[in-house]
């Protein structure tokens, strides 16, 4: 059974860091390029970053994505993090056959953990 599963969330003040994980389970992660998205309260979900299967290519914006595929896993380094960033964090997979393709919308991602949930706050 295909899963991923995110970690590494939690309660951290303003201008603290944080660092996401996302495991895979059941499939083998370098198949797939993976994305980054949250979902605050009361807002749409929206794309964070996402990372191609080679891996260079990457959206980052503020954060920076990473992966390993040796350990089947991504990372997502948030660092200066802000109380806007406060939401529940998800990472999705989309299986490709490009090896440099990143999607940044969620309607291309067809595998989704349960989420890892981030508070910024003081």
């Amino acid at each position: 059974q295909l899963q991923l599963v995110e970690s590494g969330g939690g309660l951290v003040q303003p201008g603290g860091s944080l660092r996401l994980s996302c495991v895979g389970s059941g499939f083998s992660l370098d198949r797939y390029a993976i994305g980054w998205f949250r979902q605050a309260p009361g807002k749409e979900r929206e794309g964070v970053s996402c990372i191609s299967r080679d891996p260079i290519t990457t959206v980052q914006g503020r954060f920076t994505i990473s992966r390993d595929n040796a350990k089947n896993t991504v990372f997502l380094q948030m660092n200066g993090l802000r109380p806007e960033d406060t939401a529940v964090y998800y990472c999705a997979a989309a299986e490709t056959p490009r090896f440099r393709e990143c999607m940044t919308r969620a309607l291309e991602y067809a595998h989704w953990g349960q989420g890892t949930r981030v508070t910024v706050s003081s």
